[in-house]
């Protein structure tokens, strides 16, 4: 009946006995289900971790079953953390598919009427790119990831930024809200700022990207070594779902001006790993997606997981949702 919910049929049924008989212990509850004392155990093991059975209070009780109404709500919780990570897998899927075609355009050989153009090295990037923003007529919309930004780079972009903006060129630059507390890197972008560039900031973003004049998109090649190599696509198909990604992530970015919105009482930041954390990532993963070191992914992770009470990751995801840090579905 609740195998929707994520409880299987025997779980079920030993915790129907458990409350009309809350004072039996495992061999009790096996012999009145005609089951194995084994099965029982696993069946108690899947309770335990759905949270709907606790260890007791009383000596040599074992574990009591939580009210009914407290059962539904934490095996709904669960289901609605469950959807949301699914969601948010769902949504990082475009940036997924754009690195995988950065990553076949790099690996096979160019057609004669190729839809993109393979750069190798930083120097061919950055002298490509120069020559895209010459050309550039409406807008430059660009993804900022990995944190701070060497000085050798932020100075080498103020001259072809300086340009565009002084055509009008619209330039539209996302960047992780971690580069708020890293000096050379602010200046740069209160630098844009000041001339007519619009900055915005995000927690996590999906991928490096530029997009010159809504027609091209410029990609690395790898993701872990942006200065590598990269790929400029100019499929009408691909461009268009590569906007609609900016677009999105755009559209919920803080400008750099404003102070970051805390929801619940929760900072972006922490939202961000909490979102991370119930996906599975790792430290390490998470401190490389959010521009911050492995120390503070750690200290933040281990903090959200005491607030929240939880034993594990996606029993932190559960809480979440319980207290309504993460989203439910509709």
């Amino acid at each position: 009946m609740l195998e929707v919910l994520g409880l299987d049929a025997e779980a079920e049924r030993i915790y129907r006995a458990m409350l009309g008989h809350p004072q039996e212990g495992v061999a009790q509850l096996a012999s009145r289900l005609e089951i194995s004392e084994e099965q029982c155990t696993r069946g108690l093991d899947r309770l335990s971790e759905l949270s709907i059975i606790r260890p007791s209070l009383q000596e040599g009780a074992g574990f009591r079953p939580v009210s009914p109404e407290m059962a539904m709500e934490l095996l709904l919780a669960r289901q609605q953390a469950d959807l949301a990570a699914q969601q948010m897998r769902v949504e990082a899927s475009r940036a997924a598919a754009a690195q995988l075609i950065a990553e076949c355009s790099a690996l096979r050989p160019p057609p004669a009427q190729a839809g993109y153009e393979q750069l190798i090295g930083p120097e061919a990037i950055r002298e490509r790119l120069a020559e895209l923003a010459r050309d550039a007529r409406e807008e430059f919309a660009t993804f900022a990831p990995g944190g701070a930004h060497t000085a050798a780079d932020l100075e080498a972009s103020r001259a072809p930024n300086a340009a565009l903006l002084d055509r009008g060129v619209r330039m539209r630059t996302v960047y992780l809200d971690s580069v708020r507390n890293h000096q050379p890197t602010l200046d740069h972008v209160t630098w844009l700022g000041a001339r007519g560039g619009q900055v915005r900031t995000v927690p996590v973003l999906p991928i490096r990207m530029i997009i010159a004049d809504r027609c091209q998109a410029i990609l690395p090649i790898d993701t872990a070594d942006a200065r590598a190599g990269a790929v400029i696509l100019r499929g009408a198909g691909t461009v268009a779902a590569l906007v609609a990604l900016f677009e999105s992530i755009w559209a919920v970015a803080v400008p750099l001006g404003a102070a970051a919105p805390s929801e619940d009482g929760m900072p972006p930041q922490e939202r961000a790993v909490l979102v991370l954390l119930a996906q599975g990532f790792t430290d390490e993963a998470i401190a490389k997606r959010m521009g911050v070191s492995p120390r503070t992914a750690r200290r933040i992770a281990a903090e959200l997981m005491e607030r929240l009470q939880a034993r594990s990751r996606f029993e932190a995801g559960v809480h979440a949702v319980q207290d309504g840090w993460l989203p439910t579905t509709r």
